[in-house]
This record gives C-alpha cells, sequence and structure tokens, in this order.
C-alpha cells in the first residue's frame, strides 16, 4: 500500500523564535508560491511592532488574543428541504473556527493598501486584539447572520 500524508498537525513544527504551532500554522496561511522566509519575515516584523505598541502583553499572547477574539461561535450553512434551501445557523467546530479567524484577519490586512504588509498585519492584529477592526465585523456579521436565521435552527441535524 502507497505512503499517505499524515495530517498537518501531525506535521506541523513550532516557529523557529517563539516555539509555537499556531503562529507556524498562520505564517503557512500567510505564504504566497512557497516563499516561507519572507512570510515569515512578514509576521516577525509584525510582532516587532505590536510589541513596541502593546506594552502590557507579550506578541505573542496579543496574538493569540486576537485570533481568539476573530474566531466565529456559530456561523449559517445552506441546508436544502423540500425545494427551499435555508440558511441554518450551526456552531463552528474548532479548526475551523482557527481558518476563518486566520483568513479573515489576512484579507482585512491584504485589503489595506499604502503601507507594507507588516504594519498592515499588525495594525490589524492590534485592533482584533483591542476587539475592533475589518476581521472582528466579518465575524459580528456572521453572528448577526445565525441570529437572524435562528427561526431554521430546527432544520440542523
Amino acid at each position: 500500500m502507497a505512503k499517505r500524508f499524515t495530517a498537518s498537525e501531525i506535521q506541523l513544527k513550532p516557529d523557529s523564535r517563539y516555539n509555537s504551532k499556531l503562529l507556524a500554522k498562520f505564517i503557512n496561511c500567510l505564504m504566497w508560491d512557497g516563499k516561507k522566509s519572507v512570510a515569515q519575515k512578514v509576521v516577525y516584523d509584525a510582532l516587532d511592532i505590536l510589541n513596541k505598541r502593546v506594552k502590557d502583553a507579550a506578541p505573542l499572547e496579543v496574538f493569540e488574543t486576537a485570533i481568539q477574539n476573530v474566531k466565529p461561535l456559530i456561523e449559517v450553512r445552506s441546508k436544502r428541504v423540500g425545494g427551499a434551501t435555508y440558511q441554518v445557523p450551526m456552531q463552528v467546530p474548532s479548526r475551523r473556527q482557527q481558518a476563518l479567524a486566520f483568513r479573515w484577519i489576512l484579507l482585512a490586512s491584504r485589503a489595506k493598501k499604502g503601507k507594507p504588509m507588516c504594519e498592515r498585519l499588525a495594525d490589524e492584529l492590534n485592533s482584533a486584539y483591542k476587539g475592533e477592526g475589518a476581521a472582528m465585523t466579518t465575524r459580528e456579521n456572521v453572528h448577526r447572520m445565525a441570529e437572524a436565521n435562528k427561526a431554521f435552527a430546527h432544520f440542523a441535524w
């Protein structure tokens, strides 16, 4: 039988500077065209900027708190019942919560223009740490949509 790939969590090694698997996964999500050293430089520069801006916490704490703040608890999924399609609110599994938080933070920082990526990422992480910013707005919109469609929760099975 052919050798199979293992799940990325098993293969994932912690990052070199902070020894964090969460940060290593974030670097991999930021990376484009396999340029990991560029992604690492962007993330580490952003964390250095955060270290200067937020005096009361370590940069890794700020990063983890920002990710935790952006993670959605509930989302809507399309469910076809009879001939109609309903937006059914469902709880989000933890791996998807993390993936969505990463995606929203990266999309929000890539959407801003005029600054280097490390500064944009530091801005977005700082605002997510404080509970504001574009990624937090996306999360609030998802939660609002789930709240509006609570009447269809009985279709979740």
